[in-house]
């Protein structure tokens, strides 16, 4: 894999900003030559655009965490999938700036460097905490910008998520009540976590409303990194897929 880290100036943040870019790239067998056919060249051009994940941290972490407490890059390289990581301090990732940011400028300039796809059934977003309700915030925002969304312990229901001043289980109610699309979506949370009481009851909400809904939960995990650590990998599973890379599962060694 290749791991970019970038910093470049931002026209929804009037600010410099840093991101981490991740893309799937030849293994060290392939780099031997290893299972090339006759006459085939070693090279580093794509055969097609990869799929892209936005991935969100926590409160109290920046766009570094999810690559130093997981295995994000392995499972990167092994799903063909790019991982953009970004940082909104603790915004929420639900300040208009911010907003705007992630669904349109990070596109551009993702695209515009690396060989990422910009189509919607190419592009994922997901988050773990605040993350989760930020992801939520940008689907609400900007339906049909993802294919899939993940949420991963986030306190959804606990009436720490305000959007545009309207509570999050309202903005999701008005949402399905103006005959909007929601992706599919994975929801997953720790049996021990302090957001157990809340976020199986927001999945709730969203089967109710008639989102498609995969629940996850395992017995023993908090809030903490072991429980996202699984359940990105999971996630990236999961995601539906009709990219170049999609029917060669796994990446091979």
């Amino acid at each position: 894999m290749a791991q970019f880290t970038c910093n470049f100036i931002s026209y929804a943040l009037k600010r410099a900003t840093t991101v981490s870019v991740i893309v799937p790239t030849m293994t060290f067998p392939e780099s031997t030559g290893m299972g090339l056919k006759e006459g085939e060249k070693l090279t580093h051009q794509p055969k097609g655009k990869y799929p892209v994940l936005y991935l969100l941290h926590g409160g109290g972490n920046d766009f570094s965490t999810w690559e130093r407490y997981t295995q994000i890059e392995l499972f990167a390289e092994e799903y063909n999938v790019a991982v953009v990581l970004l940082s909104a301090e603790d915004s929420a990732f639900t300040t208009e700036k911010h907003h705007r940011f992630i669904t349109e400028e990070l596109p551009d300039f993702i695209s515009a460097h690396f060989p990422v796809s910009v189509r919607p059934e190419d592009s994922f977003i997901a988050g773990l905490s605040m993350g989760g309700g930020g992801s939520l915030y940008q689907v609400l925002k900007k339906p049909g910008q993802y294919a899939a969304i993940g949420i991963f312990s986030s306190g959804l229901m606990r009436g720490n998520y305000v959007y545009d001043g309207v509570s999050d289980v309202d903005a999701v109610k008005n949402f399905f009540a103006e005959g909007k699309v929601f992706p599919k979506a994975y929801i997953a949370c720790g049996e021990e976590d302090f957001n157990w009481g809340y976020l199986p009851k927001f999945k709730d909400l969203l089967v109710e409303l008639g989102a498609d809904v995969t629940w996850d939960h395992l017995p023993g995990y908090g809030h903490e990194w072991r429980f996202w650590n699984i359940q990105v990998e999971k996630f990236l599973k999961w995601i539906p897929r009709s990219d170049y890379y999609a029917p060669f599962g796994k990446r091979k060694a």
